[in-house]
């Protein structure tokens, strides 16, 4: 029991001393030991490389996920740690909009079946978007997110370590320096200078100790925190590995979005007379300006194969003078005596004919014949 006490009172004495220590150094009345100019750096470093780490993730947040309240809802879910609820994407919204639109108007029909393409693109489109927010989560955001809740709380833990034991340190300081001031007592008579001698001697040796002591934990303390510090220039190179991945993870997503669009496209595409889009007509009335869209070279690795379009079989029917067989995938009405009109899921033959258009074949049914655009097309074996 009494050694408890005195262990409690010797806290709160210490406790104490730290209180006025920290007072007198804001009032600028006590002096205050600095920090090595390195360990100050890495302090700097710690912070910014924490306050940047906050912003990437917070913007990469936003990016991922542009609806605020979806995201705090989100949140709430990991904090409760719940399952957050399957929900479709803005791209497979509208796939799926587009898709049970293109079934109401036919399937038959140009028109639905078109809107039925667009949506079943969407969808892909939606899908490749789940992927690429599911990789940054896992290889962006839960790195960074680890190092603001684990690594930088054990800088921040071990810095305020390291602020405490500075402040014993100059209260120890403070303390022998009041030790060395002599007693004004200890002139007045004779016969009591030498007690008060004696009594301040061992303040002075106390004080002493008690500096060495409180020196030796700071500096202890000191090295713990740079060590923690330093281990920064790791986690840089770590996020740097995470940023790649992060990078790569966009790359994937955007090449297989093009490469989806650019299939639509061709099956869309080649729209003749009353199909054609309007920016083709809005082109062609304003000078014969027109936008190129660049090739984006996509490696193997980012895209799957479509299948059905055929592609590499109408190359080879265009460079050689025989016929193949092909299916009508849906509804083409002719635009004048040089097309050949179409219905959906119809066998005709189609050939190649020199310094034709690369979009369109010669179409053969029976007796009947003339040009079909090769997007209305699926070669058959």
């Amino acid at each position: 029991m009494d050694f408890n006490v005195k262990r409690l009172a010797a806290d709160a004495g210490t406790l104490f001393s730290r209180a006025v220590q920290f007072t007198e150094e804001k009032l600028g009345q006590a002096e205050k030991t600095e920090l090595d100019a390195h360990l100050e750096n890495l302090l700097c470093r710690a912070e910014c490389t924490k306050q940047n780490t906050e912003r990437i993730m917070k913007q990469t947040e936003v990016l991922l996920q542009p609806n605020p309240n979806v995201r705090i809802e989100e949140f709430l879910y990991e904090k409760l740690e719940k399952k957050v609820p399957t929900r479709m994407n803005n791209h497979e919204v509208l796939g799926l909009s587009m898709i049970e639109s293109g079934s109401e108007f036919g399937p038959g029909t140009a028109y639905g079946n078109a809107l039925i393409k667009c949506g079943e693109t969407e969808k892909q489109i939606g899908g490749a978007e789940r992927e690429f927010i599911q990789s940054s989560a896992i290889n962006f955001l839960t790195p960074f997110r680890n190092f603001l809740e684990g690594d930088f709380k054990t800088i921040l833990k071990e810095r305020k370590l390291l602020q405490v034991k500075r402040l014993d340190l100059d209260a120890a300081k403070t303390r022998l320096k009041k030790a060395r001031v002599p007693d004004a007592r200890a002139v007045v008579s004779g016969l009591f200078t030498v007690p008060l001698v004696s009594k301040r001697a061992r303040k002075h040796t106390r004080a002493e100790q008690d500096l060495r002591m409180t020196q030796s934990e700071f500096d202890r303390q000191a090295e713990i925190t740079r060590l923690l510090l330093e281990g920064v220039s790791s986690t840089h190179a770590h996020h740097l590995r995470c940023l790649t991945d992060f990078v790569e993870a966009q790359t994937t997503y955007y090449a297989q979005s093009y490469q989806y669009m650019v299939d639509l496209q061709k099956q869309l595409g080649s729209f003749p007379s009353t199909f054609s889009s309007n920016n083709n007509q809005s082109s062609s009335s304003s000078g014969g300006a027109s936008i190129s869209v660049p090739t984006i070279p996509l490696s193997a690795s980012m895209l799957s194969p479509s299948p059905g379009l055929g592609l590499s079989g109408f190359h080879e029917l265009r460079n050689s003078s025989g016929s193949r067989k092909a299916r009508v995938l849906y509804d083409y009405d002719a635009a004048g005596s040089s097309e050949l009109s179409l219905l959906a899921d119809e066998v005709i033959m189609v050939s190649s004919v020199p310094g034709m258009d690369s979009d369109w074949l010669m179409g053969e049914r029976g007796t009947q014949k003339g040009k079909v655009p090769i997007t209305y097309l699926e070669l058959l074996n």
